[in-house]
Formats: C-alpha cells, sequence, structure tokens
C-alpha cells in the first residue's frame, strides 16, 4: 500500500523541481525527504526518481504517480469537509493568507462576522504574496488564502489548487498633481463606483513613458503588473523606487518621486489633492484559494461568505461572477 504522507511528498518534489525546496517548504531535512522518497519507490516497485549530477527528475513513472497523489489528495480533502460537516458546529484553527490591501480593507470586517456567527473558530491571518500562496496551501501552511491576477498577469492554473471569485478592482495612474498633464479624458471618480470606460490606457501610460516609475519588488504580481502594462504600451518603465505598500507608494508619488500602477483598494482614504488619479481600462480580480476538494468544508465556506459580505460595495464588480 502506498504511503499517503509519501505521494504528498513526491507532489511536492514535482512541483518545486528539488528535494532541497521540498525538504525547506516542509520543515524536513533533505536526507529525510531523500529517504522517504526512496521508501515509496520501495512500495511502487520501480523506479519514480532519476538522479541528474546533482539533482533528480521524474520519471514517467513517477509523473504518472503524481496524478494519481493530485486525485488522492482531493479525496483526502473531501473526506475531511465531509466530516467536518457531519461534527457540526466550527472549531480549532484556519489559516488564512491574504495579501496587505484585502488584509487591510476586507478581512477585519469578514473576521467579526465569522467570530460572530462562529465563535469557537480560530482565523489566524498571514500576510502572504499571491505568488507563495499555491506552495504555502499545497504544503499545508495555509488553509486558504485570497489571491490576485491582473489583465497582464493572468493566474496559471495550479493542480491541487482551486479557486472562487471575490470581487473585481478598478486600476489607476497616480501621478503628481503639480506635474501631471491633463489626461486624454476626465478621469473617472476612483472613490466611487467605477465606469466601464476611462481614459485610453495606452495613451496614459506613454504620457509618462520618460517619467520616474515606482513599482512593487521584482517578484511580485504587482511588479509584473505595472512592467507589461508599461511594455503593452511601447515602453519599459525607469523604475526608481520599488515599495510594496501603497499608501507609501502615494506618499511618494505626492511627493513628486515618480508615478505608479494602483488598484482600487490602494486608493482609500481621503483623497490627496499632491496625486492625481486617472482610470485604466484594466483590473484587478481577487479569488478565494483552497485545496482541491476543500471548497466544501464549513470553515472555508464560512470564510467566503464572510469575505463576500465584507466586500465594500464601491468596487468595480464588487462582486465578482454575480
Amino acid at each position: 500500500m502506498l504511503d499517503v504522507r509519501r505521494l504528498r511528498l513526491l507532489r511536492e518534489l514535482a512541483r518545486r523541481g528539488t528535494i532541497a525546496a521540498v525538504a525547506e517548504a516542509l520543515s524536513f531535512s533533505p536526507s529525510a525527504v531523500s529517504q522517504q522518497l526512496s521508501a515509496l519507490e520501495r512500495e511502487a516497485g520501480l523506479p519514480l526518481l532519476e538522479r541528474t549530477g546533482r539533482g533528480v527528475r521524474l520519471t514517467p513513472a513517477g509523473q504518472n504517480l503524481v496524478g494519481h497523489a493530485e486525485a488522492v489528495l482531493e479525496r483526502l480533502e473531501r473526506a475531511d469537509a465531509d466530516l467536518a460537516e457531519a461534527r457540526g458546529g466550527l472549531a480549532g484553527a484556519l489559516r488564512i493568507g491574504a495579501f496587505p490591501t484585502a488584509t487591510r480593507a476586507i478581512v477585519p470586517a469578514a473576521l467579526t462576522a465569522l467570530a460572530r456567527r462562529h465563535p469557537g473558530l480560530e482565523p489566524m491571518v498571514s500576510e502572504t504574496d499571491p505568488a507563495a500562496v499555491a506552495h504555502a496551501l499545497r504544503a499545508g501552511d495555509l488553509d486558504v488564502a485570497l489571491v490576485h491576477e491582473y489583465d497582464f498577469v493572468p493566474a496559471e492554473p495550479e493542480p491541487g489548487l482551486a479557486t472562487e471569485p471575490l470581487y473585481v478592482e478598478a486600476m489607476y495612474l497616480a501621478a503628481p498633481a503639480a506635474e501631471a498633464p491633463a489626461p486624454p479624458e476626465a478621469p473617472a471618480p476612483p472613490r466611487g463606483p467605477a465606469e466601464s470606460g476611462g481614459s485610453d490606457q495606452g495613451t496614459v501610460l506613454r504620457t509618462y513613458a520618460e517619467a520616474p516609475w515606482i513599482t512593487a519588488t521584482p517578484g511580485t504580481l504587482c511588479h509584473a503588473m505595472t512592467v507589461r502594462a508599461c511594455q503593452a504600451a511601447g515602453f519599459t518603465p525607469r523604475v526608481r523606487h520599488q515599495v510594496d505598500e501603497f499608501a507609501t507608494v502615494l506618499a511618494l508619488v505626492a511627493a513628486g518621486q515618480g508615478v505608479a500602477v494602483v488598484p482600487q483598494l490602494g486608493v482609500t482614504g481621503p483623497a490627496d489633492p499632491a496625486v492625481r488619479l486617472t482610470r485604466l481600462l484594466m483590473e484587478r480580480r481577487t479569488n478565494l484559494a483552497f485545496r482541491s476538494g476543500a471548497g466544501a468544508h464549513p470553515a472555508v465556506a464560512a470564510l467566503g461568505t464572510a469575505l463576500r459580505a465584507a466586500v465594500p460595495p464601491d468596487l468595480a464588480g464588487s462582486r465578482a461572477g454575480t
């Protein structure tokens, strides 16, 4: 009989690429991971890994077994969800990953509602960049997470994970008001319901082709979004500052330090007269992510319900999928 824990290690190796990465993610030593995978090979009765210099790669049999492992692990998640439903009364830890703007604007109200309806549940929030969510969910470090994608950075399908839509945000070009030229069209109101139109995106971005830019740090989806949007407009941005927190980004824009692309939740609060916001045609979509088979778990479903109720009504397409 194949050991489920060893199947999970094989699945992680297929996703992470090296034994060292699997060991670090799951808090094992590399030798322990190697020993467990060797034991899985003995259980399978044929080689699952090929040694390639200092690394390893999966054999065709190993790749095939990963597909079975995905199905087995999804079935176990469904079984866990059924058992939780049968027990009734939610209790215990629920580990939630969220990115900063959602943590500030959406999560607190959702947690308040969750505590009122399910006092035995213990939600535990960790700020997690969406780029790191997939590994954290598969490794069991998170139970559920908020992730986002942009028009220029669509989310790639992640084996072993499933998502549900939560809300959609408008995107804005933030520029110093004292230096900003008049946009091609009047900007859409940044804090009211977002219209489907807006200024011609390429024209707006090209207006600042020679300006210094403020982006998120490399490796994040927000950084990739700005770079790709500018490249689609015909230029590569000259990055001066790399900052992840949008309030700080807007403070730098107000100080004349550059221009930036920011999402609707990043510009909530009192309007700063030193910053001109021009509505773009692109959007940011936020989804709830969890392990395949876990969507029916009562705790995951309860969090999804609470999050949807906490979405500000003025977001563009505030309740995605409705």
